[in-house]
């Protein structure tokens, strides 16, 4: 038996540390550690609830949008607020832009280093690199050329020792793919770098900037007039066409041609990685508002034991659904550690106790990470692009169905496929697909209120804290890229009580329940070869096809675990 640690998982946001026990070669025991926190529950305590966006916004600098929706929509629900339909399309232009962007980014700058291998891609030919590309993609950039050109950058980073990439597994035996398609996928993660700046504009028309738009309660901070120059005008909402058709060229042309080359190569990965056999999804996209789920693109919905005949309704509202357990987490409850508690009654009380680090290995503590342990009535679940792809299926959403078949039909794989790293890694590609083509839809239909002159963005019949409820609890639920996130919140007397967030990871990396359940990244690593102890490449690829977002509980320290500094927010 051979203890593997991972720490940090580097190419994701925030501290994740990997304990893995190969026996035979295999992963038979796996450990999930948050090694920190952050607390923004305590930092919203007494402040104003129309403020909460701008700081839950700030959790993290990859997803740039989606805690501010939660939270808006949060307050929305607490004070009965309905959003203007203009409104609600701007929401829906701004999250499916961030799906496109945030996917792409994960593909190639995040995940795809577990697939591709970097050095390998000096050994190939530029021309039949071309010619390969030609074969799947019309991307005008795919010519002898302009793969040489990659090819002689990759010589000149090669001969500087790698840089950031000098510690890769670079030429392990897990890497399949041939040299030409190495340096296909190279060339296409530089294009990506320059192109993902490109899209998050969409941003800064409607929300004044990205990273972190601005959000209003009520509606969208900006207004639609096509003769002032402050407001959204005819060149703006051009430019954002623009845009879009940018990003489309890149997602049919490039990401996705690109995924399923590189699949190809990795059928048996089909294999591994499968882990838990439940997955949760809210729902997003909403087509006649927010307050109707049942009218959203995304359905919302539990999937159980893979069973794709049933989809189980879900009510974050019900204490005994969705609750955070902190059996082997760095926390205390005031009723005891065993019991859960739903967000509404959540609470963030730190007790950090051990290991000290630097720390050799996890084994033998009871309380071995940040993050709490969150479960829907009772049951582990996986939340993200795969969950909502199965809940949809599973619903009878016949676009989210042809879509899954005909892309399972190129790889000449079914749908039990899709139980693996590798439909994890497929799933968010079609997640992104989706996305494009809804947000080609919102943009549409934004353009259908301008022209009959429906453009109010704001609704302020509750805006004022005076005609509010003494006391008023709400919860804000989305689909971030990552998976399923909700914020919760309790206001007393116009200012927040108490405030909880669930975030994907917090699903899918949390620790053991009190019954031993493992969660997503634990259960998905028992069973995979490992074949090489000291370049545990497998590890990084299942780990990374969630994704993972560990910003949502950042907490520092040194080696030697002092304290270092404390901010007082008066």
């Amino acid at each position: 038996m051979t203890r593997i640690v991972v720490d940090p998982v580097t190419r994701i946001e925030g501290h994740l540390r990997i304990e893995a026990v190969v026996e035979n070669g295999v992963i038979t025991d796996a450990f999930s550690a948050g090694t920190m926190v952050r607390g923004l529950e305590k930092i919203l305590m007494g402040r104003d609830p129309r403020d909460a966006w701008a700081i839950t916004e700030r959790v993290c600098g990859v997803c740039t949008t989606v805690h501010a929706l939660a939270s808006v929509r949060a307050v929305e629900n607490a004070l009965g607020i309905t959003i203007p339909p203009t409104a609600e399309i701007i929401r829906s232009i701004m999250m499916t832009t961030q799906y496109v962007q945030d996917h792409v980014i994960h593909f190639y700058h995040l995940h795809a280093l577990d697939w591709v291998d970097i050095v390998n891609a000096l050994k190939a030919d530029p021309k039949k690199a071309a010619e390969i590309a030609a074969t799947f993609s019309k991307w005008d950039k795919n010519t002898p050329t302009y793969f040489a050109e990659v090819q002689d950058k990759i010589k000149a980073f090669a001969a500087s020792g790698l840089g950031i990439f000098a510690n890769g597994y670079w030429g392990h035996p897990a890497y399949k793919l041939p040299p030409e398609v190495n340096l296909i996928a190279v060339a296409h993660y530089l294009d990506a770098l320059s192109w993902q700046k490109e899209i998050c504009k969409i941003h800064t028309v409607f929300g004044g900037k990205n990273p972190h738009p601005n959000y209003l309660v009520g509606g969208v901070p900006c207004s639609i007039n096509m003769n002032e120059v402050a407001a959204i005008n005819s060149e703006r909402l051009n430019l954002v066409k623009r845009l879009i058709d940018q990003a489309d060229e890149f997602v049919s042309e490039v990401y996705i041609p690109d995924l399923l080359a590189v699949a190809g190569f990795y059928k048996d990965w089909a294999g591994y990685g499968g882990g838990l056999s439940n997955y949760l999804s809210y729902g997003e996209f909403p087509t006649k508002g927010y307050n109707q789920p049942d009218s959203f693109k995304y359905p919302r919905g539990v999937i159980l034991n893979r069973d794709l005949s049933v989809v189980h309704p879900v009510n974050a509202t019900d204490s005994q659904e969705i609750q955070e357990y902190i059996a082997h987490s760095w926390y205390t409850y005031d009723k005891g550690d065993s019991e859960g508690l739903h967000p509404w009654a959540g609470e963030t009380q730190i007790k950090y106790t051990g290991p000290k680090p630097p720390f050799e290995t996890l084994a033998g503590f009871d309380k071995y990470s940040f993050l709490k342990t969150p479960r829907w009535k009772e049951q582990p679940m996986e939340v993200g692009p795969l969950a909502r792809l199965l809940v949809a299926f599973a619903s009878g959403r016949t676009d989210v169905q042809d879509l899954v078949k005909d892309t399972l039909g190129k790889l000449g794989v079914g749908v039990p496929a899709l139980f693996s790293t590798l439909g994890r890694t497929a799933a968010r590609g079609l997640d992104a697909a989706l996305a494009m083509k809804w947000l080609k839809e919102y943009y549409d239909l934004l353009m259908v209120q301008v022209k009959i002159n429906e453009v109010s963005t704001f609704n302020g019949e509750f805006w004022e804290p005076k005609s509010w409820p003494k006391d008023a609890e709400g919860v804000g639920l989305t689909e971030a890229p990552r998976g399923a996130l909700a914020h919760w919140i309790k206001i007393h007397n116009g200012a927040i009580e108490n405030y909880q967030l669930v975030v994907p990871t917090t699903w899918n990396g949390s620790p053991r329940d009190a019954k031993g359940q493992r969660s997503s990244f634990e259960q998905a690593l028992i069973g995979t070869p490992v074949a090489k102890i000291d370049e545990p490449v497998e590890i990084l690829r299942t780990i990374h096809s969630f994704d993972p977002c560990l910003a949502c509980a950042v907490h520092l320290y040194d080696p030697q675990g002092r304290h270092i500094a404390q901010v007082s927010f008066e």
